[in-house]
């Protein structure tokens, strides 16, 4: 949920002052600490040097004329230990401070975060955000600065980080809570965001080409919306991506290709869409895909099709291609997907026999292929799976 903080500015101002406090007091208390530790170990060295001195004098006694000569060579010496010690006493109270660098360093960071400045290009992007909204969003967003100003918190759903001497925006979650209008472009400006989470929302329109600025993007959330049109083939230059979820729209076209590009691509969801032709087989190559789920469109073709490059989907854990237009049958080469555990194909126009190799695949668990044409018996070996738990 969208949460609001509209009454925390006071405890934020609280909290400032308090570690404020605590730090000046922690640093006063130690120096305290330390110059009355070195007066004691000075007094020592010096009752120590007097007692030597006056054995010094009783074991072998001078004559007046040498004591009068050796005084001011006692003072230089004592003032040169005064001085020895005043300079090990320095060194001493600068040594302690790294006895608690942890929390020193800490609290001082606190401090200084609370002074650094807001990248401006992301002041005058939230800002735009917040123009764009609506009412539901901007009375919680209180003052100009979106990663707090002063006694003001951040704003709700949104999450800096600093870099350097400023602050920048680097997750922006605004959700459920029913935005109408189109995707707001200037999010895309906010050029180091990791997370977007806009999801169920009202948003309408297509997703803007420039979204493929995000370059840092790793989580993409815009499930449950109205969004239209194509997928941009943009989204394919966000490299860092992990999450894509685009089900509950009502995007159209193809699957763009350029989504193969995304090498660190785990979680795909496009279902429930109105999304038509072939699922590329170039995304077989993503390495890291655990979960395909594109049922509830109006794709077509082949699992052959799908699975014909060799090697592919290495991790693919659960595959949904329900609710489609896919034909033909289920290739015995479907057990080369080692890693599946989840099969879904069912209301689709499939046909043929079920091959008996695919009660090989090591960890399935479930197998739906009901609302097809398959003929014939089931084989054996699927009542002999170790895991598998529905059929």
């Amino acid at each position: 949920m969208f949460i609001l903080q509209l009454d925390t500015a006071f405890a934020h101002s609280t909290q400032l002052q308090l570690i404020k406090s605590l730090t000046f007091s922690l640093l006063s208390s130690n120096l305290n600490s330390i110059l009355e530790n070195q007066n004691q170990r000075q007094l020592k060295i010096q009752n120590k040097h007097l007692t030597q001195h006056q054995h010094f004098r009783s074991t072998f006694p001078l004559s007046q004329q040498r004591k009068r000569k050796e005084k001011p060579i006692l003072q230089r010496q004592q003032g040169t230990k005064e001085r020895s010690i005043s300079r090990s006493a320095l060194k001493m109270a600068r040594a302690p401070f790294t006895s608690f660098p942890f929390v020193l360093i800490i609290l001082l960071s606190i401090v200084h975060l609370s002074h650094c400045k807001t990248l401006k290009r992301d002041v005058k992007a939230l800002n735009e955000i917040k123009a764009s909204l609506g009412w539901r969003v901007v009375y919680a967003w209180v003052g100009d600065d979106p990663c707090g100003d002063g006694d003001l918190p951040p704003w709700s759903g949104v999450t800096c980080s600093t870099v350097g001497d400023y602050r920048v925006v680097t997750e922006l979650e605004v959700y459920a809570v029913s935005i109408v209008g189109p995707f707001p472009t200037a999010v895309t400006s906010l050029l180091d965001l990791t997370r977007l989470d806009l999801h169920n929302n009202k948003l309408t329109g297509p997703i803007p080409p420039q979204i493929g600025r995000l370059k840092r993007l790793k989580i993409l959330n815009l499930r449950w919306n109205k969004l239209q049109d194509a997928i941009p083939p943009e989204i394919g230059e966000l490299k860092s991506l992990t999450h894509l979820y685009l089900s509950f729209n009502n995007f159209k076209g193809e699957i763009p290709k350029e989504l193969a590009n995304l090498p660190d691509l785990r979680y795909l969801y496009l279902h429930e869409n109105r999304l038509a032709g072939r699922i590329p087989p170039e995304l077989g190559t993503l390495q890291n895909l655990r979960h395909l789920d594109a049922g509830n469109n109006h794709l077509v073709g082949t699992i052959r099709e799908l699975i014909r490059i060799e090697g592919c989907f290495p991790a693919l854990r659960n595959l949904y291609l329900n609710n489609n237009y896919f034909t033909g049958g289920i290739p015995a080469q479907l057990a080369n997907l080692t890693s599946l555990e989840i099969l879904y194909l069912s209301y689709n126009k499939m046909s043929g026999v079920i091959p008996s190799t695919v009660a090989h695949i090591p960890k399935l668990t479930y197998l739906y292929l009901d609302h097809n044409q398959f003929s014939g018996r089931i084989p054996e070996p699927f009542y002999k799976h170790p895991f598998l738990k529905e059929m």
